[in-house]
């Protein structure tokens, strides 16, 4: 694609970046490509508007129709994977409103790039998505081969199945994460980068058993039982939140 001056990021926590900090908040491997972008072609505007626990209604519903106005040369829109996640949602119902999104952002003559969801089958409990991420990943790839949009897959990017990818709530990525899947986007986009997110952890000795099922009751203690507990009341983890870049502006080198 030509040149990048507008860049605006959509979707959910995973966009705005948390467990990723900054002195300001959460940077995120959105604000990681927007630096990339930068890097290469200086002068980049760039909007976030991704905010923790929204759904896929509130993404397209809202943040979409801010990315159009916005007029931006490149959009990402990551979303539906808190949908996913909830008991007795359908991954074609909610591909079929990630499809109204990109179809809205095409229309409007932005570069979409979408993402797939990630392969979560060795945490406790997310695993017993894993086959509902399958088929909504199926749905995403048939909506960036029928739309022509950009594609990270995440599916099989292996160094994201290692848990030192992962902060310890296990639900969202660490920085180190969020460095790699920059990479991997801006790999995507075209944009030269220095590393390599395929790099592989350095060998670690095997956790003993004991240890890894004390890490999962404190895990469940600690995150599980907050989020099914917000579930159950309606609640969200962005209620309150706004986004952290609401409009297009300058990027600062990272």
């Amino acid at each position: 694609m030509g040149r990048i001056t507008s860049y605006v990021a959509l979707g959910d926590s995973f966009t705005e970046g948390l467990e990723d900090p900054a002195d300001d908040g959460f940077r995120g491997w959105a604000d990681r490509l927007a630096e990339h972008i930068e890097a290469h072609e200086p002068g980049l505007r760039y909007a976030n508007l991704a905010v923790r626990g929204r759904l896929i209604d509130e993404i397209v519903g809202e943040q979409v129709p801010e990315a159009v106005a916005m007029g931006a040369d490149v959009v990402s829109l990551c979303a539906g994977g808190n949908d996913i996640l909830r008991p007795g949602s359908g991954p074609a119902i909610v591909a079929r409103r990630l499809e109204e999104g990109v179809r809205a952002l095409t229309e409007a003559g932005a570069t979409v790039m979408l993402f797939t969801g990630f392969d979560l089958r060795q945490v406790p409990v997310m695993r017993l998505a894993h086959s509902k991420i399958e088929v909504y990943n199926l749905h995403i790839h048939d909506i960036a081969r029928r739309y022509g949009t950009l594609l990270v897959d995440m599916w099989p990017m292996a160094v994201l199945r290692d848990p030192r990818a992962w902060n310890s709530d296990r639900l969202h990525l660490n920085s180190d994460g969020h460095r790699r899947v920059a990479l991997a986007a801006a790999e995507v986009l075209g944009v030269p980068v220095a590393e390599d997110w395929r790099r592989p952890y350095p060998p670690r000795s095997p956790v003993l058993w004991r240890h890894a099922r004390r890490d999962d009751l404190r895990w469940a203690r600690e995150f599980l039982g907050p989020w099914i507990n917000r579930r159950l009341h309606g609640r969200s983890s962005g209620d309150g939140v706004s986004p952290k870049r609401p409009g297009l502006t300058p990027v600062e080198p990272g």
